[in-house]
């Protein structure tokens, strides 16, 4: 019988993304129920141990947490074959000691600076039910997708036709992130909600 308070090692492997500047690590350990985006080092100071942690190395300019894996975006002027084993010992080391991945009350505080931006905009009552049936559509078809590439997008805002998405993660900067969002996601859309005449990206 093994010892039930052993926990299981921390497994860790890396998967490629769409970004050659960003690379996805998984891990056999749930991280962050949510997704957390770190861009700058100072959100990541106020609200991820992790992210802060990585931030420390010269080589880290983005941060991202969802569920299971970290997608790290680096520096151009360095190469993944000199970082990948040093971040994923880094990160495999980090959660066996137990480190504190995202602080309690940051999906509240994002969702609080959302409605502040304005992301919860009045909608006329034909415009609510087209932004549900949008929202739903990016959730069902387009989120799943995008977060097996290590990123993340969500709905900012619908207006006179033009949908305006977020992208996170390895999609923030991602080369073909536009033609996966003009090709892909646009052409959906305007299948699915003939409202729909284009959609847009900010960085998150």
């Amino acid at each position: 019988m093994s010892n039930p308070t052993t926990k299981s090692p921390v497994l860790l492997y890396t998967e490629q993304t769409p970004n050659p500047e960003s690379l996805k690590f998984v891990t056999n350990r749930m991280l962050y129920k949510g997704t957390a985006d770190f861009r700058e080092e100072a959100l990541a100071q106020t609200w991820s141990p992790l992210g802060a942690a990585l931030f420390a190395l010269p080589y880290v300019k983005g941060v991202y947490i969802c569920n299971n894996f970290v997608t790290i975006t680096k520096e151009f002027n360095y190469g993944w074959d000199d970082l990948m084993l040093k971040l994923k010992d880094f990160i495999k080391q980090f959660v066996e000691d137990g480190g504190e991945i995202v602080k309690q009350g940051f999906a509240e505080a994002m969702a609080a600076l959302e409605a502040e931006r304005g992301a919860d905009a009045a909608y006329s009552a034909d415009d609510a039910a087209l932004v549900q049936k949008i929202k739903d559509l990016i959730d069902t078809y387009v989120k799943p997708a995008v977060e097996m590439d290590g990123g993340n997008i969500e709905f900012k805002s619908f207006n006179q036709g033009t949908v305006t998405v977020i992208l996170q993660g390895s999609c923030s900067g991602c080369p073909s992130s536009t033609i996966t969002l003009k090709a892909g996601i646009e052409g959906m859309l305007r299948r699915m909600v003939p409202e729909v005449q284009e959609v847009v990206s900010e960085m998150g």
